[in-house]
């Protein structure tokens, strides 16, 4: 049964259920489902707790495309539903928005089914406590794909748990002790940090790295960009350094595959969440804000770093993408985009050939064909989806043309097709507006906007940073996301960590003595709130936060990288610019408490490995003081440089309300520059010739 025959004869649904009056796009999707679904909370647990029924979880996401499936499957079908309902009390959740909750329960069910995780989640839980006791991803309607129908899992699940409740209640008490003991011990007293689990990070990635198409692995790829951000500060090192040339090579290839691939929309910019084939041809189609935000930053470094004006381009078409698609009236960022559209993943995307002959001038057929792959068989289920199949340099030599005019041609024609596609039906946009997501595209705005001098793109990351301070920012705590005027759910450590390292690679671009505080009451709340004052490192939620089964704490890297590792990194960035050493010390134990996890898998631990560096070898700090104007030409010169080890702030003489460590770098004449590496200062440096001495005493000035 579909939705349109799930309405009464007026047009009004026939069901509805308790997420009507939810926030999250992914919720309401399923709010006229016959599944009489309640948001997680306690009216759910209480009517499990009264009629002394399992818990059904479905965990899922608004851009997911198997959620859909699953959806129409089950969840609109009557038949389904009724079997839920009369045996379950059930439950969804957005895992955008409970992160905490989809934590537990995905690793949960790795370890009841020795399977991998993902979405959509399905798990049973225990009446009285939420315990697990089965799970599993999608089931299909009927069985295939070597799974068991939707329906009979059901009906085995409710048998079980009325008749083995004593079998359940031990699995679910080792459950929950091995949920709790999941990270090592940290280490021991009198241990040295070293630079063993950056050569190990650095020979993972080697092998690892997939030298015909870039990345990392085999299929499905993703795009891993703090692996390529590693390669790419190894690449540098520090001043005077010699540079690890295949580092580069790798990072290169793989951003240069990636923005040649399917993975990134060709005509309207932003990456895919990943792709299906090692070729990065075919992408699983739904855009997600998160990724985008850090391949922005991912691709505009190398733009600095190399002058190759292909990272530019890429970066810029990233940045345009989420200005023009992603970025709300009120300054903030959209969460993401489906894959489907019409029903179909991809249909949004791909084109006919003959549709595109006819939409362009026979001139620009000519060399976009051969350029985006229309020359080739079909790519996608009959179709093309387009991908950089020649250079322009290829094409100009096979059609006799210059390459300007080739260059110009392509152009022409991908804004005649962006204007074409625009005229089709839109995948639908999840337009709640996350914290953290919005930190990372506020991070990359300011790193694209420094690397990129581009003063529209810094205007953006405030606009947004400021949107965050206005409303999710309440007596001194974060909330976590934000739809049509309701802020709600309290933030999560990454929320916290991954702002204030965006606060702070904003005032990269331009100064403002506010949100630097706002940055250090970030970290005092990540501090008072998050801290393992026992073992080292930061809880995901804080010691308010509503109890769950456990209190989960983890190091490596996901989808998004490592609260606990941005947490370490940001942490000492602070804490040498402010001059606090019990930030220093939280970063340390942070490093301590993961350093066995360094050890054992580094690849997996890339965030850390990053903090690590910089607690082996302290970032420099360049503090600029004087008249905005000369200060400004300074910054600017000092950010032609890739230097990632460095952190370059510029404060006007007139800057008000400093804290003490910046009050003291105090402003002489026009301008003058104070350098810091570690506890130690310079004496004050009052030339750019002299400062560029002083950062490169070997006189070798990196500049692109």
């Amino acid at each position: 049964m579909t939705q349109t025959e799930h309405l009464n004869s007026d047009g009004t649904p026939r069901y509805t259920n308790r997420l009507v009056s939810e926030t999250s796009p992914y919720l309401q999707k399923h709010a006229h489902n016959p599944v009489q679904w309640y948001p997680w909370g306690t009216e759910a647990f209480e009517q499990a707790r009264s009629e002394r029924k399992p818990i059904h979880l479905s965990i899922g996401y608004s851009s997911c495309h198997w959620c859909g499936v699953l959806e129409r499957e089950s969840f609109e079908d009557e038949a389904t539903a009724r079997l839920l309902n009369e045996n379950f009390i059930n439950i969804k959740v957005d895992r955008e928005e409970r992160p905490d909750i989809d934590r537990i329960y995905q690793i949960a069910q790795q370890m009841l089914t020795q399977r991998g995780g993902g979405w959509p989640l399905t798990m049973f839980l225990a009446h009285d406590d939420q315990r697990p006791f089965f799970g599993g991803t999608y089931f299909p309607k009927e069985a295939r794909y070597g799974l068991p129908a939707f329906k009979d899992v059901l009906t085995r699940v409710a048998e079980f748990y009325s008749s083995h409740e004593a079998e359940m209640r031990a699995q679910n008490a080792a459950l929950v002790t091995a949920l709790a003991d999941l990270n090592f011990p940290p280490a021991p007293v009198g241990t040295v940090l070293d630079d063993t689990p950056l050569k190990a990070c650095r020979a993972a990635l080697a092998g690892s790295f997939d030298a015909r198409c870039g990345g990392f692995g085999g299929a499905p790829k993703f795009p891993h960009p703090r692996a390529i951000e590693r390669l790419l500060r190894t690449w540098r090192g520090r001043a005077g350094s010699e540079p690890d040339m295949e580092a580069l090579r790798m990072a290169g290839h793989t951003l240069r595959c990636m923005g040649d691939g399917g993975i990134f929309d060709q005509l309207g910019g932003g990456f895919c969440r990943y792709s299906v084939d090692a070729r990065w041809m075919i992408p699983h189609f739904e855009k997600m804000l998160y990724d985008n935000g850090e391949l922005l930053a991912v691709y505009a470094n190398p733009a600095l770093a190399t002058a190759d004006a292909f990272y530019a381009q890429v970066a810029l078409d990233v940045a345009g993408w989420a200005l023009r698609e992603m970025q709300s009236p009120e300054g903030g960022f959209y969460s993401s985009l489906d894959a489907d559209s019409e029903g179909h993943e991809g249909s949004f995307y791909v084109w006919d050939r003959e549709q595109v002959r006819s939409a362009l001038s026979a001139e620009e057929f000519a060399v976009f064909a051969p350029l985006y792959g229309l020359d080739q068989p079909p790519n996608f289920e009959g179709r093309w989806h387009l991908y950089v199949a020649a250079s322009p340099e290829q094409v100009a030599q096979q059609q006799q043309q210059p390459r300007a005019e080739v260059i110009a041609l392509a152009n022409a024609a991908r804004v005649r097709l962006l204007t074409l596609r625009a005229q089709r039906v839109r995948p639908a946009r999840d337009e709640k507006l996350l914290t953290s997501w919005n930190a990372l595209m506020i991070r990359g705005l300011a790193v694209a906007a420094r690397a990129l001098t581009s003063e529209d793109l810094a205007a953006a990351a405030g606009r947004a940073l400021e949107f965050v301070r206005r409303t999710l920012w309440r007596d001194g705590r974060l909330l976590a996301t934000y739809k049509d005027g309701r802020a709600h759910l309290n933030a999560y450590l990454d929320d916290y960590v991954y702002l204030a390292d965006a606060v702070l690679e904003l005032q990269q671009v331009r100064f403002r003595a506010d949100e630097l505080e706002f940055g250090r009451q970030l970290l005092e709340v990540v501090l008072g709130h998050f801290a393992d004052s026992a073992a080292g490192g930061f809880f995901f939620t804080a010691d308010d936060h509503e109890t769950l089964i456990i209190r989960s704490k983890t190091f490596s890297d996901d989808a998004t990288p490592s609260g606990n590792g941005i947490a370490a990194f940001t942490l000492q960035r602070y804490g040498h610019l402010l001059g606090e050493p019990r930030y220093l010390a939280a970063a340390e134990d942070t490093l301590r408490a993961a350093w066995q996890a360094l050890g054992r898998h580094p690849i997996g631990h890339v965030t850390l490995i990053t903090a690590l560096d910089e607690l082996l070898e302290p970032p420099e700090i360049v503090i600029l003081r004087g008249e905005p104007g000369a200060i400004e030409a300074w910054r600017r010169e000092l950010a032609r440089t890739y230097a990632p080890w460095r952190l370059v702030l510029a404060i006007p003489a007139d800057a008000a309300e400093l804290p003490p460590a910046l009050t003291d770098k105090a402003p002489r004449g026009e301008a003058v520059a104070y350098i810091c590496r570690g506890s130690t200062c310079s004496a004050p440096v009052e030339s750019i010739q002299e400062l560029i001495r002083h950062l490169y005493p070997g006189g070798a000035w990196p500049a692109s």
